[in-house]
């Protein structure tokens, strides 16, 4: 990802649309990221990414393989002082 400061984003905003087509353009003022500039293409890809995170799946949505991976799956052992919490209930 390329950064550039605002003022030469605005002299040459040109040059930056065709850099967004490739790679993101981080916008910075004072040397913090104020805002990005990407591609159509990939502002739709955010989106429509967006919008399927958002959505919730009901249980009766999920495939028989789905509800067997998920009954199947087990803590990794890092978590362990996690199920000592809650024995001690």
């Amino acid at each position: 990802m390329r950064e550039v400061p605002a003022t030469e984003f605005t002299r040459n905003f040109g040059l930056y649309r065709e850099v967004a087509q490739r790679e993101p353009v981080a916008v910075t003022s004072h040397g913090r990221p104020t805002g990005y500039f990407i591609s159509a293409i990939e502002y739709e890809e955010m989106q429509r990414l967006k919008a399927l995170a958002r959505r919730p799946r009901a249980i009766t949505d999920l495939t028989e393989a789905e509800i067997e991976a998920v009954s199947a799956s087990r803590m990794g052992p890092e978590h362990d002082p996690l199920d000592a919490l809650l024995e001690d209930e």
